[in-house]
């Protein structure tokens, strides 16, 4: 296979200058040569972004860093995903778009000098103005883009749709092995519509205050395998995705057949996180063998009444976590970036089902540890008219810190602010809930709490609690709740369970 050594084509390892034309001139010599490695040697190297090509490797050597520019006017107008949408933004830093084969591998740094990026973010956010002649040229690409609804994304009215740093958009056959990847301006690495992708001994990097700055997002992609990957990032670790709202439905691609095993996640808002953006459906998902530290949550699936489609057949198995908010929140009832516009989203009655109703459903959970949690043991929220259905909760510790002194918080970000400390596993909106050899120690509150529910199976039901306060279940308007395995005295709509 060809070798091509970007300093040979006038890339300075010193820093010195601009080194984007030689990167690219490299890269545009192994494609018109059938493809080979574009080697990066030790070095810092100052660049724009760079288009990959098919049958390339990216290889940077130890020592070796992509230092992306910081000047938004290098960045071309792409078409792209950009939050759920199919529209135009900046090109990402690295950028490999219908292509196949392609590998970035070594022992190299990508740095997305992100900060920039984030100021303006945070002017915006601010409620000030910006524009620049590159925004403009995005906002005319997006003339007939239907600007979303969606408040929270301050972004749109300016259209300063920062990059991610790495985005593959209709590949085949990707890998990603070995590098550090960090400070992104937007998410960190991002994959579109991608088929066969493995990702290996990653490391995922992002100032906790990074905004948007997950590490990893799936989205509408086939048959990806993440492993021995290692995230510390600002928002969430790994995410899944598929589209959002119409846009998602229209495109209708969902992100199915995706392992995720021995990964570290040390801070990042959710540890392996499904949604929100989840319109063209996600299923066939495995979870296994990772450590979550310092987490806001675990596992974390959010929808609510725009995204339609589903969310099914997830499998967790054999997880440890530690300082984190809550370790198991499932919720279809997610508020976060709904217009006040449309209040019948966040209503507390059911609303007729539509192409826009979510399914949550078929989810497994097993061999889980979590230990120093602050806010609930855990937290599923469905919809009045279309509950969160079978979830299977198996040979599951988790244990509330009992520090009076550490805060809790929002187990999710459900229809209304629903603040906990220590609490136990509530439930509301859920049929077929069945937790087999589930301990929990809780601080405050029942060790359960059930809402408007149907068939709840508790077998072998534990709560190491120590005062009758917590050492119960409660149960309001659920049709079928059955203990096994465990003595208790019922008492009205409460089970005390015998220590």
């Amino acid at each position: 296979m060809s070798f091509f050594d970007i300093t040979t084509y006038g890339a300075l390892k010193d820093g010195s200058g601009d080194s984007t034309k030689a990167i690219q001139d490299a890269i545009e010599a192994c494609s018109n040569e059938g493809g080979g490695t574009v080697y990066v040697p030790a070095g810092t190297y100052h660049t724009g972004p760079i288009r990959l090509a098919s049958n390339m490797t990216l290889y940077l050597d130890a020592g070796s860093v992509l230092s992306f520019t910081d000047d938004f006017d290098a960045y071309p107008v792409v078409k792209t995903r950009w939050s759920g949408y199919v529209c135009h933004g900046f090109m990402p830093l690295i950028f490999g778009q219908n292509v196949s084969n392609v590998s970035i591998k070594g022992e190299g740094v990508i740095d997305g000098n992100g900060r920039e990026w984030w100021k303006v973010n945070r002017r915006l956010r601010k409620g000030e103005h910006y524009e620049s002649a590159k925004t403009k040229e995005i906002a005319l690409a997006n003339s007939e883009f239907t600007e979303p609804a969606d408040t929270n994304l301050v972004e749109w009215p300016s259209q300063f749709l920062r990059p991610p740093l790495i985005q593959f958009f209709d590949a085949e056959n990707v890998t990603i092995n070995g590098v550090t990847v960090r400070n992104s301006p937007f998410w960190n690495t991002h994959l579109v519509f991608c088929k066969n992708v493995s990702i290996h001994q990653v490391h995922f990097q992002n100032p906790s205050d990074t905004p948007n700055g997950d590490g990893l997002d799936i989205e509408s992609c086939l048959n990806v395998r993440i492993s021995d990957c290692h995230f510390d990032v600002g928002d969430d670790c790994v995410v899944l995705k598929s589209g959002i709202n119409e846009d998602g439905r229209k495109y209708g691609v969902p992100t199915k057949n995706v392992t995720v095993t021995n990964c570290t996640m040390h801070h990042g808002h959710g540890g392996v996180v499904f949604g929100s953006e989840n319109s063209g459906g996600i299923e066939n998902i495995t979870v296994s063998n990772c450590v979550f530290d310092g987490t806001d949550r675990g596992i974390r699936i959010k929808t609510n009444r725009e995204r339609g489609s589903y969310i099914r057949n997830i499998l967790v198995n054999n997880i440890w976590m530690d300082d984190v908010l809550c370790p198991i929140a499932i919720n279809s009832f997610y508020r976060h970036g709904v217009s006040k516009s449309n209040p019948e989203l966040l209503d507390a009655a059911a609303i007729p089902l539509s192409e826009k109703t979510p399914v949550v459903e078929k989810i497994r959970i097993s061999n889980i540890t979590a230990r120093n949690c602050r806010a609930a043991a855990g937290f599923i929220y469905g919809l009045p008219e279309m509950p969160v259905k079978e979830v299977d909760i198996d040979h599951v510790t988790i244990e509330m810190t009992q520090d009076e002194d550490v805060p809790g918080g929002e187990p999710d970000m459900v229809r209304e602010v629903i603040e906990m400390a220590g609490e136990g596993i509530f439930a509301k909106y859920v049929e077929d809930l069945n937790l087999h050899h589930v301990k929990v120690l809780t601080r405050n509150g029942p060790g359960l709490a059930v809402e408007e529910s149907k068939n709840i199976v508790l077998d072998q039901f534990s709560l190491k609690n120590e005062t009758s306060e917590t050492n119960v279940v409660t149960s309001k308007d659920t049709d079928g709740l059955e203990i096994r395995g465990s003595q208790f005295e019922k008492l009205g709509d409460r089970y005390l369970l015998n220590k």
